[in-house]
Protein backbone atom coordinates (compact mmCIF):
# COMPACT_ATOMS: atom_id res chain seq x y z
CA UNK A 1 0.00 0.00 0.00
CA UNK A 2 1.54 3.45 -1.20
CA UNK A 3 1.16 6.43 1.06
CA UNK A 4 -1.50 7.99 -1.27
CA UNK A 5 -3.77 4.92 -0.46
CA UNK A 6 -2.78 4.31 2.82
CA UNK A 7 -3.84 8.05 3.80
CA UNK A 8 -7.21 8.30 1.42
CA UNK A 9 -7.90 5.05 3.07
CA UNK A 10 -7.52 6.74 6.76
CA UNK A 11 -9.30 9.47 6.07
CA UNK A 12 -12.38 7.83 4.47
CA UNK A 13 -12.47 5.74 7.51
CA UNK A 14 -11.91 9.02 9.64
CA UNK A 15 -15.12 10.90 7.87
CA UNK A 16 -17.20 7.71 8.75
CA UNK A 17 -16.53 6.99 11.83
CA UNK A 18 -16.90 11.05 12.53
CA UNK A 19 -20.80 10.37 10.66
CA UNK A 20 -21.65 7.62 13.08
CA UNK A 21 -20.52 9.95 16.22
CA UNK A 22 -22.47 12.36 14.74
CA UNK A 23 -25.28 9.82 14.46
CA UNK A 24 -24.63 8.80 18.21
CA UNK A 25 -24.89 12.62 19.35
CA UNK A 26 -28.04 13.25 17.76
CA UNK A 27 -29.87 10.24 19.37
CA UNK A 28 -28.20 11.53 22.80
CA UNK A 29 -29.92 14.50 22.21
CA UNK A 30 -33.29 13.68 21.17
CA UNK A 31 -32.77 11.40 24.45
CA UNK A 32 -31.85 14.44 26.59
CA UNK A 33 -35.38 16.36 25.07
CA UNK A 34 -37.51 14.25 27.41
CA UNK A 35 -35.06 13.70 29.90
CA UNK A 36 -36.23 15.78 32.64
CA UNK A 37 -39.84 14.29 31.70
CA UNK A 38 -38.61 10.69 32.40
CA UNK A 39 -36.44 10.65 35.06
CA UNK A 40 -37.12 13.98 36.93
CA UNK A 41 -39.34 12.02 39.48
CA UNK A 42 -37.71 8.89 39.90
CA UNK A 43 -36.32 7.63 43.03
CA UNK A 44 -32.45 6.59 43.41
CA UNK A 45 -33.81 3.03 43.07
CA UNK A 46 -34.98 3.79 39.93
CA UNK A 47 -32.16 5.83 38.98
CA UNK A 48 -29.86 3.49 39.53
CA UNK A 49 -31.52 0.69 37.99
CA UNK A 50 -31.41 2.75 34.53
CA UNK A 51 -27.59 3.28 35.06
CA UNK A 52 -26.81 -0.08 35.65
CA UNK A 53 -29.00 -0.85 32.39
CA UNK A 54 -26.98 1.75 30.21
CA UNK A 55 -23.53 0.66 31.48
CA UNK A 56 -24.54 -2.76 30.10
CA UNK A 57 -25.51 -1.46 27.01
CA UNK A 58 -22.40 0.26 26.68
CA UNK A 59 -20.54 -3.32 27.23
CA UNK A 60 -23.08 -4.64 24.35
CA UNK A 61 -22.60 -1.96 21.70
CA UNK A 62 -19.28 -0.37 22.42
CA UNK A 63 -15.82 -1.89 20.50
CA UNK A 64 -12.83 -1.14 22.83
CA UNK A 65 -12.04 0.00 25.93
CA UNK A 66 -11.79 3.92 25.73
CA UNK A 67 -15.29 3.70 23.97
CA UNK A 68 -17.16 1.71 26.81
CA UNK A 69 -15.59 4.15 29.07
CA UNK A 70 -16.90 7.07 27.43
CA UNK A 71 -20.53 5.84 27.00
CA UNK A 72 -20.28 4.26 30.80
CA UNK A 73 -19.34 8.22 31.77
CA UNK A 74 -22.16 9.34 29.43
CA UNK A 75 -24.48 7.29 31.57
CA UNK A 76 -23.05 8.24 35.01
CA UNK A 77 -23.79 11.73 33.93
CA UNK A 78 -27.75 10.94 32.74
CA UNK A 79 -29.07 8.80 35.56
CA UNK A 80 -26.38 9.97 38.42
CA UNK A 81 -28.32 11.24 41.79
CA UNK A 82 -27.20 14.59 41.17
CA UNK A 83 -26.59 14.75 37.98
CA UNK A 84 -29.21 15.62 34.91
CA UNK A 85 -28.80 16.58 31.26
CA UNK A 86 -29.82 19.74 30.15
CA UNK A 87 -30.00 22.13 26.99
CA UNK A 88 -26.93 23.55 28.29
CA UNK A 89 -25.22 20.65 28.84
CA UNK A 90 -26.09 18.59 25.97
CA UNK A 91 -24.67 21.67 23.99
CA UNK A 92 -21.29 21.64 25.99
CA UNK A 93 -20.72 17.95 25.03
CA UNK A 94 -21.44 18.95 21.55
CA UNK A 95 -18.75 21.66 21.52
CA UNK A 96 -16.13 19.22 23.27
CA UNK A 97 -16.85 16.86 20.28
CA UNK A 98 -16.63 19.42 17.61
CA UNK A 99 -12.83 20.03 19.42
CA UNK A 100 -12.44 15.97 19.42
CA UNK A 101 -12.91 16.00 16.08
CA UNK A 102 -10.77 18.52 14.76
CA UNK A 103 -8.00 17.18 16.60
CA UNK A 104 -8.55 14.03 14.69
CA UNK A 105 -9.11 15.74 11.07
CA UNK A 106 -5.32 17.68 12.01
CA UNK A 107 -4.16 13.90 13.31
CA UNK A 108 -4.81 12.58 10.26
CA UNK A 109 -2.47 15.18 8.11
CA UNK A 110 -0.09 13.04 9.57
CA UNK A 111 -0.86 9.33 9.43
CA UNK A 112 2.22 8.70 10.74
CA UNK A 113 2.10 10.18 14.27
CA UNK A 114 0.44 9.26 17.90
CA UNK A 115 0.38 11.45 20.43
CA UNK A 116 0.09 9.95 23.97
CA UNK A 117 -3.79 10.07 23.93
CA UNK A 118 -3.79 7.54 21.37
CA UNK A 119 -2.84 4.84 23.43
CA UNK A 120 -5.82 2.86 24.14
CA UNK A 121 -6.40 1.51 28.43
CA UNK A 122 -6.42 -2.87 28.15
CA UNK A 123 -6.55 -2.84 31.97
CA UNK A 124 -6.09 -0.96 35.09
CA UNK A 125 -5.48 -0.13 38.72
CA UNK A 126 -4.92 2.61 41.12
CA UNK A 127 -1.36 0.83 41.48
CA UNK A 128 -0.71 0.53 37.48
CA UNK A 129 -2.23 0.05 33.75
CA UNK A 130 -1.05 -1.03 30.74
CA UNK A 131 -2.20 0.67 27.81
CA UNK A 132 -1.68 -0.15 23.57
CA UNK A 133 -1.45 2.18 20.65
CA UNK A 134 -4.68 1.97 18.56
CA UNK A 135 -4.57 0.36 15.34
CA UNK A 136 -4.25 2.39 12.33
CA UNK A 137 -4.67 1.89 8.13
CA UNK A 138 -1.64 3.02 7.58
CA UNK A 139 0.01 0.18 9.38
CA UNK A 140 -1.16 -2.56 7.10
CA UNK A 141 2.36 -3.91 6.61
CA UNK A 142 3.09 -4.02 10.19
CA UNK A 143 -0.18 -4.70 11.90
CA UNK A 144 0.99 -7.81 13.22
CA UNK A 145 3.16 -6.00 15.98
CA UNK A 146 1.24 -3.80 18.60
CA UNK A 147 3.18 -1.06 21.06
CA UNK A 148 2.51 -1.50 24.37
CA UNK A 149 3.15 0.47 27.56
CA UNK A 150 2.86 -0.56 31.43
CA UNK A 151 3.62 1.89 34.46
CA UNK A 152 2.98 0.71 38.24
CA UNK A 153 3.61 2.53 40.93
CA UNK A 154 6.83 1.66 43.74
CA UNK A 155 6.46 -2.18 45.69
CA UNK A 156 3.57 -3.27 43.54
CA UNK A 157 2.69 -6.95 41.92
CA UNK A 158 1.26 -7.68 38.33
CA UNK A 159 -0.37 -11.08 38.94
CA UNK A 160 1.03 -13.97 37.28
CA UNK A 161 -0.66 -14.36 33.42
CA UNK A 162 0.60 -15.22 29.74
CA UNK A 163 -0.42 -13.60 26.36
CA UNK A 164 -0.91 -15.04 23.39
CA UNK A 165 1.96 -13.03 22.27
CA UNK A 166 5.40 -12.72 22.09
CA UNK A 167 6.81 -9.66 23.99
CA UNK A 168 10.07 -7.56 23.70
CA UNK A 169 10.49 -5.28 26.51
CA UNK A 170 12.96 -2.08 26.99
CA UNK A 171 12.56 -1.05 30.86
CA UNK A 172 12.81 2.73 30.48
CA UNK A 173 12.47 4.18 34.16
CA UNK A 174 12.39 2.13 37.61
CA UNK A 175 13.78 -1.58 38.41
CA UNK A 176 11.92 -4.79 38.83
CA UNK A 177 12.17 -8.09 39.51
CA UNK A 178 11.12 -10.47 36.73
CA UNK A 179 9.91 -14.23 37.05
CA UNK A 180 9.13 -16.45 33.75
CA UNK A 181 7.46 -19.94 34.71
CA UNK A 182 7.15 -22.58 32.42
CA UNK A 183 6.45 -26.59 33.18
CA UNK A 184 9.57 -27.56 33.59
CA UNK A 185 11.75 -24.54 35.32
CA UNK A 186 10.97 -21.22 36.64
CA UNK A 187 13.73 -18.20 36.37
CA UNK A 188 14.26 -15.15 37.46
CA UNK A 189 15.81 -11.42 36.68
CA UNK A 190 16.37 -8.32 38.19
CA UNK A 191 16.12 -5.85 35.74
CA UNK A 192 16.90 -1.52 35.47
CA UNK A 193 17.04 0.98 33.16
CA UNK A 194 17.80 -0.05 29.63
CA UNK A 195 17.45 -3.39 30.01
CA UNK A 196 15.94 -5.34 26.57
CA UNK A 197 14.22 -8.68 27.08
CA UNK A 198 12.27 -11.35 25.13
CA UNK A 199 9.36 -12.80 26.37
CA UNK A 200 7.98 -15.68 24.75
CA UNK A 201 4.08 -16.17 23.90
CA UNK A 202 2.60 -18.62 26.58
CA UNK A 203 5.14 -17.67 29.22
CA UNK A 204 3.89 -17.51 32.35
CA UNK A 205 5.00 -14.14 34.05
CA UNK A 206 4.65 -12.14 37.25
CA UNK A 207 7.17 -8.66 38.39
CA UNK A 208 7.10 -6.72 40.96
CA UNK A 209 8.12 -3.02 41.01
CA UNK A 210 11.32 -3.29 43.50
CA UNK A 211 12.51 0.44 43.70
CA UNK A 212 10.79 2.45 46.49
CA UNK A 213 10.73 6.13 45.21
CA UNK A 214 10.29 5.42 41.63
CA UNK A 215 7.29 4.28 39.04
CA UNK A 216 8.41 1.06 37.13
CA UNK A 217 7.77 2.10 32.85
CA UNK A 218 8.58 -0.08 30.63
CA UNK A 219 7.30 -0.15 26.81
CA UNK A 220 7.39 -3.44 24.34
CA UNK A 221 6.57 -4.98 21.08
CA UNK A 222 3.79 -7.32 21.16
CA UNK A 223 4.00 -10.11 18.17
CA UNK A 224 0.39 -11.85 18.40
CA UNK A 225 0.90 -15.68 17.44
CA UNK A 226 -3.18 -16.17 16.95
CA UNK A 227 -4.88 -12.83 14.97
CA UNK A 228 -2.32 -10.34 13.81
CA UNK A 229 -2.97 -7.15 15.66
CA UNK A 230 -4.81 -8.58 18.63
CA UNK A 231 -3.47 -10.10 21.64
CA UNK A 232 -5.07 -11.51 24.80
CA UNK A 233 -3.68 -11.68 28.14
CA UNK A 234 -5.21 -14.13 30.51
CA UNK A 235 -4.39 -14.33 34.32
CA UNK A 236 -4.47 -17.86 36.03
CA UNK A 237 -5.40 -15.64 39.70
CA UNK A 238 -7.90 -13.12 39.66
CA UNK A 239 -9.21 -10.63 42.21
CA UNK A 240 -11.58 -7.97 42.43
CA UNK A 241 -11.51 -6.28 38.90
CA UNK A 242 -9.75 -9.00 37.06
CA UNK A 243 -11.20 -12.80 36.75
CA UNK A 244 -9.14 -15.97 36.87
CA UNK A 245 -9.67 -17.99 33.47
CA UNK A 246 -9.55 -21.23 36.04
CA UNK A 247 -13.23 -19.58 37.32
CA UNK A 248 -14.53 -20.43 33.49
CA UNK A 249 -14.10 -23.83 34.19
CA UNK A 250 -17.06 -25.90 35.66
CA UNK A 251 -16.62 -27.11 39.31
CA UNK A 252 -16.81 -30.25 38.61
CA UNK A 253 -13.68 -29.79 36.52
CA UNK A 254 -11.66 -28.31 38.75
CA UNK A 255 -12.88 -30.44 41.59
CA UNK A 256 -11.58 -33.54 38.95
CA UNK A 257 -8.51 -31.64 38.01
CA UNK A 258 -7.40 -30.29 41.58
CA UNK A 259 -9.01 -33.49 43.70
CA UNK A 260 -10.42 -31.30 46.38
CA UNK A 261 -13.99 -31.05 47.27
CA UNK A 262 -15.92 -28.11 45.99
CA UNK A 263 -16.11 -25.72 49.06
CA UNK A 264 -12.68 -25.72 49.52
CA UNK A 265 -12.48 -24.59 45.39
CA UNK A 266 -14.51 -21.94 46.11
CA UNK A 267 -13.03 -21.20 49.32
CA UNK A 268 -9.97 -20.68 47.57
CA UNK A 269 -11.15 -17.93 44.54
CA UNK A 270 -13.34 -15.85 47.00
CA UNK A 271 -9.88 -15.06 49.10
CA UNK A 272 -8.44 -14.09 46.10
CA UNK A 273 -9.56 -9.81 47.04
CA UNK A 274 -6.53 -7.77 45.73
CA UNK A 275 -7.27 -4.79 43.48
CA UNK A 276 -7.04 -6.09 39.88
CA UNK A 277 -4.19 -7.03 37.64
CA UNK A 278 -1.94 -4.78 39.50
CA UNK A 279 -1.76 -4.30 43.24
CA UNK A 280 0.09 -3.47 46.17
CA UNK A 281 3.92 -5.43 48.03
CA UNK A 282 4.63 -5.49 51.55
CA UNK A 283 8.66 -4.55 51.61
CA UNK A 284 9.16 -7.99 52.65
CA UNK A 285 7.93 -9.52 49.50
CA UNK A 286 9.27 -7.26 47.61
CA UNK A 287 12.69 -7.77 48.96
CA UNK A 288 11.96 -11.79 48.77
CA UNK A 289 11.77 -11.35 45.26
CA UNK A 290 14.54 -9.14 44.25
CA UNK A 291 17.10 -11.27 46.08
CA UNK A 292 15.93 -14.54 43.78
CA UNK A 293 16.69 -12.64 40.72
CA UNK A 294 20.00 -12.53 38.80
CA UNK A 295 21.54 -9.08 37.55
CA UNK A 296 23.97 -10.70 35.58
CA UNK A 297 23.36 -9.94 31.62
CA UNK A 298 24.34 -13.16 29.59
CA UNK A 299 25.30 -11.34 26.64
CA UNK A 300 23.54 -12.90 23.34
CA UNK A 301 22.40 -16.17 25.33
CA UNK A 302 19.27 -16.72 24.53
CA UNK A 303 17.88 -16.62 28.51
CA UNK A 304 18.90 -13.38 29.47
CA UNK A 305 18.65 -9.55 29.67
CA UNK A 306 20.53 -7.61 27.31
CA UNK A 307 21.59 -4.22 28.75
CA UNK A 308 21.44 -1.65 26.53
CA UNK A 309 22.91 1.09 27.57
CA UNK A 310 25.89 -0.38 29.22
CA UNK A 311 26.75 -1.05 25.48
CA UNK A 312 28.75 1.20 22.74
CA UNK A 313 26.66 3.26 21.13
CA UNK A 314 26.69 2.68 17.46
CA UNK A 315 26.97 6.43 16.22
CA UNK A 316 27.63 9.60 19.37
CA UNK A 317 29.20 13.09 19.20
CA UNK A 318 28.18 15.62 21.68
CA UNK A 319 25.26 16.20 19.65
CA UNK A 320 23.51 12.75 20.18
CA UNK A 321 24.08 8.94 21.19
CA UNK A 322 22.35 6.14 19.50
CA UNK A 323 21.86 2.35 20.39
CA UNK A 324 20.73 -0.04 18.79
CA UNK A 325 20.76 -4.15 19.87
CA UNK A 326 19.62 -6.73 16.37
CA UNK A 327 19.20 -10.59 16.46
CA UNK A 328 23.27 -10.85 15.89
CA UNK A 329 23.85 -9.58 19.13
CA UNK A 330 20.87 -11.06 21.03
CA UNK A 331 19.47 -14.49 19.92
CA UNK A 332 16.17 -14.02 21.08
CA UNK A 333 15.36 -10.91 18.75
CA UNK A 334 16.02 -13.58 15.73
CA UNK A 335 12.54 -14.95 14.91
CA UNK A 336 10.66 -12.08 15.09
CA UNK A 337 13.46 -10.51 12.95
CA UNK A 338 13.24 -6.92 15.24
CA UNK A 339 15.57 -4.85 16.51
CA UNK A 340 15.41 -2.41 19.29
CA UNK A 341 17.25 0.96 19.84
CA UNK A 342 17.67 4.43 22.08
CA UNK A 343 18.16 7.73 20.78
CA UNK A 344 19.07 10.65 22.98
CA UNK A 345 19.44 13.81 20.79
CA UNK A 346 21.08 16.44 22.75
CA UNK A 347 19.20 19.87 23.47
CA UNK A 348 19.28 21.89 20.16
CA UNK A 349 20.87 19.32 18.28
CA UNK A 350 19.63 16.95 15.45
CA UNK A 351 19.94 13.40 13.97
CA UNK A 352 21.52 13.78 10.71
CA UNK A 353 19.00 13.27 7.56
CA UNK A 354 18.71 9.53 7.30
CA UNK A 355 16.67 6.56 5.71
CA UNK A 356 16.55 2.91 6.52
CA UNK A 357 16.75 0.39 3.45
CA UNK A 358 14.52 -2.58 4.71
CA UNK A 359 13.21 -1.68 8.16
CA UNK A 360 10.65 0.55 9.44
CA UNK A 361 10.31 1.61 13.23
CA UNK A 362 7.68 2.25 15.74
CA UNK A 363 9.05 4.91 18.54
CA UNK A 364 7.84 6.34 21.07
CA UNK A 365 9.37 9.80 22.98
CA UNK A 366 10.43 8.61 26.64
CA UNK A 367 11.50 12.29 27.62
CA UNK A 368 11.47 15.69 26.39
CA UNK A 369 10.76 17.73 22.99
CA UNK A 370 11.44 18.56 19.59
CA UNK A 371 10.09 18.14 16.43
CA UNK A 372 10.14 15.31 13.22
CA UNK A 373 9.86 15.84 9.37
CA UNK A 374 9.53 13.06 7.10
CA UNK A 375 9.26 12.81 3.15
CA UNK A 376 6.73 10.92 2.11
CA UNK A 377 5.82 10.38 -1.76
CA UNK A 378 2.36 10.81 -2.45
CA UNK A 379 1.07 11.44 0.89
CA UNK A 380 -0.75 14.15 -0.41
CA UNK A 381 -4.14 13.96 -2.62
CA UNK A 382 -3.68 14.93 -6.15
CA UNK A 383 -5.60 16.31 -9.40
CA UNK A 384 -6.04 14.73 -12.58
CA UNK A 385 -3.39 17.39 -13.65
CA UNK A 386 -0.80 17.10 -11.08
CA UNK A 387 -0.94 12.96 -11.67
CA UNK A 388 -0.22 13.83 -15.24
CA UNK A 389 2.62 15.88 -14.26
CA UNK A 390 4.28 13.39 -12.22
CA UNK A 391 3.73 10.41 -15.07
CA UNK A 392 6.02 12.99 -17.58
CA UNK A 393 7.85 14.98 -15.01
CA UNK A 394 8.89 12.08 -12.29
CA UNK A 395 7.74 11.55 -8.39
CA UNK A 396 6.52 14.24 -6.27
CA UNK A 397 7.60 14.03 -2.33
CA UNK A 398 5.26 15.76 0.50
CA UNK A 399 6.97 17.02 4.03
CA UNK A 400 5.13 15.73 7.08
CA UNK A 401 6.38 17.34 10.37
CA UNK A 402 5.00 16.67 13.96
CA UNK A 403 5.91 18.29 17.53
CA UNK A 404 7.03 15.34 19.71
CA UNK A 405 6.37 15.34 23.87
CA UNK A 406 6.67 12.53 26.02
CA UNK A 407 4.50 9.76 25.80
CA UNK A 408 3.98 10.01 21.78
CA UNK A 409 4.65 7.51 19.06
CA UNK A 410 5.67 7.80 15.22
CA UNK A 411 5.93 5.35 12.91
CA UNK A 412 9.23 5.69 10.34
CA UNK A 413 8.43 3.00 7.13
CA UNK A 414 11.74 2.39 5.36
CA UNK A 415 12.93 4.59 2.60
CA UNK A 416 11.45 7.46 4.03
CA UNK A 417 13.96 9.63 4.69
CA UNK A 418 13.80 11.41 7.68
CA UNK A 419 14.99 14.29 10.15
CA UNK A 420 14.55 14.12 14.28
CA UNK A 421 15.40 18.03 16.11
CA UNK A 422 15.72 18.32 19.77
CA UNK A 423 14.07 21.19 21.76
CA UNK A 424 16.43 24.07 22.47
CA UNK A 425 15.53 23.68 26.56
CA UNK A 426 15.89 19.52 27.10
CA UNK A 427 17.08 16.43 25.51
CA UNK A 428 14.73 14.27 23.23
CA UNK A 429 14.76 11.00 24.25
CA UNK A 430 12.85 7.90 22.45
CA UNK A 431 12.70 4.47 22.35
CA UNK A 432 12.26 2.37 19.09
CA UNK A 433 11.12 -1.07 17.84
CA UNK A 434 12.89 -1.83 14.29
CA UNK A 435 10.38 -4.67 12.18
CA UNK A 436 12.58 -6.44 9.46
CA UNK A 437 15.66 -5.61 10.49
CA UNK A 438 18.11 -8.52 8.51
CA UNK A 439 20.03 -6.88 5.71
CA UNK A 440 19.08 -3.58 6.68
CA UNK A 441 21.32 -0.21 5.60
CA UNK A 442 21.40 3.16 7.54
CA UNK A 443 22.17 5.34 5.09
CA UNK A 444 22.88 9.13 5.97
CA UNK A 445 22.30 11.92 3.99
CA UNK A 446 24.26 14.64 5.71
CA UNK A 447 27.48 14.84 7.62
CA UNK A 448 30.88 13.93 7.49
CA UNK A 449 29.90 10.36 6.75
CA UNK A 450 27.28 10.39 3.97
CA UNK A 451 26.26 8.51 1.21
CA UNK A 452 26.26 10.99 -0.83
CA UNK A 453 30.10 11.53 -0.84
CA UNK A 454 29.71 8.20 -2.85
CA UNK A 455 28.45 8.91 -5.59
CA UNK A 456 30.57 9.53 -9.16
CA UNK A 457 31.48 12.76 -10.00
CA UNK A 458 29.37 11.89 -13.35
CA UNK A 459 26.39 11.45 -10.87
CA UNK A 460 26.92 14.81 -8.96
CA UNK A 461 27.19 17.03 -11.94
CA UNK A 462 24.09 14.87 -13.85
CA UNK A 463 22.11 14.79 -10.50
CA UNK A 464 22.04 18.60 -9.23
CA UNK A 465 23.47 20.05 -12.49
CA UNK A 466 26.65 21.76 -10.38
CA UNK A 467 30.26 20.70 -10.93
CA UNK A 468 30.88 17.71 -9.30
CA UNK A 469 33.64 19.82 -6.62
CA UNK A 470 30.63 22.36 -5.52
CA UNK A 471 28.75 19.05 -4.65
CA UNK A 472 31.03 17.86 -2.54
CA UNK A 473 32.17 20.65 -0.58
CA UNK A 474 28.59 21.52 0.01
CA UNK A 475 27.89 18.07 1.34
CA UNK A 476 31.48 18.08 3.10
CA UNK A 477 30.98 21.07 5.11
CA UNK A 478 29.39 19.65 7.91
CA UNK A 479 31.91 18.29 10.79
CA UNK A 480 29.97 16.20 12.57
CA UNK A 481 28.64 13.17 11.39
CA UNK A 482 25.35 11.43 12.62
CA UNK A 483 24.17 14.05 15.18
CA UNK A 484 25.06 17.80 14.45
CA UNK A 485 24.17 21.63 15.56
CA UNK A 486 19.98 21.80 14.81
CA UNK A 487 18.61 24.93 12.80
CA UNK A 488 18.28 27.49 15.66
CA UNK A 489 22.07 26.52 16.61
CA UNK A 490 22.97 27.71 13.31
CA UNK A 491 21.67 31.29 14.60
CA UNK A 492 19.51 31.08 11.70
CA UNK A 493 22.68 30.85 8.89
CA UNK A 494 21.22 29.30 6.28
CA UNK A 495 23.82 27.30 4.77
CA UNK A 496 24.38 25.46 1.26
CA UNK A 497 24.40 22.30 2.28
CA UNK A 498 20.95 23.42 3.86
CA UNK A 499 19.68 25.10 0.32
CA UNK A 500 20.75 21.25 -1.09
CA UNK A 501 18.29 19.50 1.21
CA UNK A 502 15.49 21.71 0.03
CA UNK A 503 16.19 20.75 -2.92
CA UNK A 504 15.55 16.83 -2.03
CA UNK A 505 12.49 18.29 -0.12
CA UNK A 506 13.14 18.82 3.33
Amino acid sequence: MTCQDAYETALRREREEREREREREREREREHEGGDERHGGKGDREREQDERHCMKRCEDREEGFARQRQCKLRCEDRYGPSKHHTREGGRGRVNDLNKHHKSKEEKTENPYYFDSKSFELQYATKEGNMSVLEKSDLLNGINKFILGFYEANPNTFMLPHHWDADSVLFVIRGNAAMTFVTQENRENFNLERGDVLMIPAGTTAYLVSTQNDEKLQIVELLHPVNNPGQYKEFFGVGGEQTESFLNSFSSEILQAALDVPKEEIQRLFKQQKGGGAIIRATHEQVRALAQRGTSTKRYGLSKSAFSLLNEEPIYSNDHGEYYEVSPNDYQQLENLDVSVAYCDIKQGSMMAPNFNSRTTYITMVEEGSGYIEMTCPHLGKQSNKEQKERQTSGPRYQKVRANLSKGDAFVIPSGHPVVIVSSENENLKMVGFGINVRDNKKNFLAGQENMINQLDDEAKELSFERPAREVEEMFQRQQNSYFMAGPQQQQQRKSPLLSALDFAGF
